[in-house]
């Protein structure tokens, strides 16, 4: 028998439910490390990205004139 797709293969061995709970808790710690990471940057840094669109056409009317 081949298996169709991921979850056959998962459900078919002795330790499906080790795997899922290891998946689930490397996705919360990535989840949570991502969340510490975008807290962590520096309010300025969002300001200069949040201004970066705007920052292109500037400079492109002001090399026309």
């Amino acid at each position: 028998m081949i298996p169709q797709n991921f979850k056959d293969i998962l459900s078919n061995t002795d330790n499906a439910g080790f795997y899922q709970t290891l998946a689930l808790i490397f996705f919360m710690l990535f989840f949570v490390a991502l969340v510490i990471y975008v807290f962590s940057r520096p309010k300025k840094y969002y300001r200069e990205e949040e201004e970066a669109p705007l920052q292109d056409d500037e400079d492109e009317l002001n090399s026309k004139n």
